[in-house]
């Protein structure tokens, strides 16, 4: 008998969706975090993809954090080399949340562009109650989410948060009716990947590059990354339809 496939993902036009379904609680164990690096990589090598939404099964749960039977007997493992690739993703990616975001579901959706919340969302790292600390990026992450000072309360009292509440200091972008959190996550998709694929790279490089280091250098970057941008044929092509008052025919290039 081969794996049983825990994650996996299909192509919607030019979207990709991605299903974590490793039931009951979708946990992020070893091979959750292997299958979806994989998976991941498998979608960067299609060229017409310009967009990605990850989510999971059920309605429960989006993610209850690491596998904790994965720890008893064995050294534990990390799952920051398949999250750090996510957060590196050169396409934008769009997590849709329904149920329970704990610990390293909370940091997986921490490493996606954007967030689309159900109203039964909730978020939390709860990894002190547990006599431990945030391994797949939380500490470092979520402050430059939502500002150190509700970062550390978070994690200093492992309570979870409403989407109401995480949409409120900025962890999700939008609270949706429960049932609709995918659904609406592929329409931003759709917006998104309608859009000049190599202006979106670009943007999302200047933003998190931008964001590990000081103002000026910054702004370097942004410079360097609009002059390329300035020289590229979708440049030309949205300007001239501008002029023109018509619609742009974008060749992502």
């Amino acid at each position: 008998m081969g794996k049983q496939l825990k994650v996996k993902w299909e192509k919607e036009g030019n979207i990709a969706v991605i299903i974590i379904d490793n039931p009951p609680a979708n946990t992020l164990s070893h091979a959750v975090t292997v299958q979806l690096l994989s998976s991941l990589k498998e979608i960067e090598s299609v060229e017409e993809i310009r967009c990605v939404v990850l989510t999971s099964a059920g309605e429960k749960f989006f993610m209850a954090g690491a596998d904790l039977r994965e720890y008893t007997g064995r050294d534990y493992f990390t799952p920051g080399f398949a999250l750090d690739y996510l957060d590196a993703f050169k396409q934008p990616v769009i997590a849709a949340v329904q149920g329970l975001a704990l610990g390293g579901g909370c940091e997986l959706t921490l490493c996606c562009d954007l967030c689309i919340a159900a109203e039964n969302a909730c978020f939390g790292l709860p990894e002190v109650k547990l006599g431990m600390i945030p391994g797949g990026g939380g500490t470092q992450r979520l402050p430059r989410r939502v500002g150190e000072a509700r970062a550390k309360e978070l994690m200093f009292l492992g309570e979870q948060i409403s989407a109401q509440e995480a949409l409120k200091i900025g962890l999700v972008n939008r609270v949706v009716a429960e049932g609709t959190a995918l659904a609406e996550a592929k329409k931003m998709a759709q917006r998104i990947a309608a859009q000049p694929a190599v202006s979106i790279r670009m943007i999302k490089q200047c933003v998190e590059r931008g964001l590990e280091v000081p103002l000026a250098e910054g702004l370097k970057i942004e410079a360097d990354l609009f002059e390329l941008a300035y020289r590229t044929a979708d440049a030309r092509e949205g300007v001239a339809a501008f002029l023109e008052k018509r619609r742009p025919n974008f060749k992502h290039k």
